[in-house]
């Protein structure tokens, strides 16, 4: 199968996730979606408190070498056995969720663009960017809601790993992207995109 590969990147809370989604919604099973956010390395060997301050939004945190694997699989026209996430216990899932290949697969994460041989990977490499504060609302209003986590634990994780990860690692893969989306809401940078995936579906 001739796969076209979608990243999707931008800062934690930029609105990438809302963009995503409104895509998988649109299209359903006739795309594909992977999260890289699911590959965030398994830390058995480690203790519910120490997992909570590791640095999540380091590189090293995930384990984009599997991601890439998995991605050469789907290309191949294979189901993969994608890993899954439990953000309350800060550790990977027993559980895996099979993904089916398609024409179109997203892949989205704030460091979707970080990783020089998962972004050669992407067709079209989008960046969608959100005011600071905007940013950093919508992460405390998901972690709570979402994520059971505490307002002071967020809080800590923001200013010590969240912010200063952004402006070393995330931040700068914007000036890589081939689309920058101001806000996750664009509806004329989604009907763009959406027009873009229609045609790409059509030449299957």
């Amino acid at each position: 199968m001739e796969c076209v590969i979608i990243g999707i990147a931008g800062g934690s809370g930029s609105g990438k996730s809302t963009f995503t989604n409104k895509l998988k919604a649109l299209y359903g099973d006739r795309i594909t979606v992977l999260y890289h956010d699911n590959y965030y390395r398994r830390h058995d060997e480690l203790s519910l408190e120490e997992r909570k301050h590791i640095n999540y939004d380091d590189p090293a945190a995930l384990e984009t070498d599997l991601l890439v694997e998995h991605l050469k699989q789907l290309k191949e026209g294979k189901n993969i056995q994608c890993p899954t996430y439990d953000y309350s216990l800060h550790n990977r899932k027993e559980e895996t969720i099979e993904i089916k290949p398609n024409r179109i697969i997203l892949l989205e994460g704030i460091l979707a663009l970080q990783n020089e041989e998962l972004r050669d990977m992407f067709d079209i490499k989008i960046f969608v960017e959100a005011d600071a504060d905007e940013r950093i609302l919508r992460r405390v209003v998901r972690d709570v809601k979402e994520r059971g986590r505490d307002l002071e634990g967020i809080i800590e994780q923001y200013l010590t790993t969240v912010k200063p990860m952004h402006y070393l690692y995330v931040e700068p893969t914007r000036a890589l992207a081939d689309i920058v989306i101001n806000s996750g809401q664009n509806e004329v940078a989604f009907d763009l995109v959406k027009t873009k995936i229609d045609q790409l579906m059509g030449e299957a």
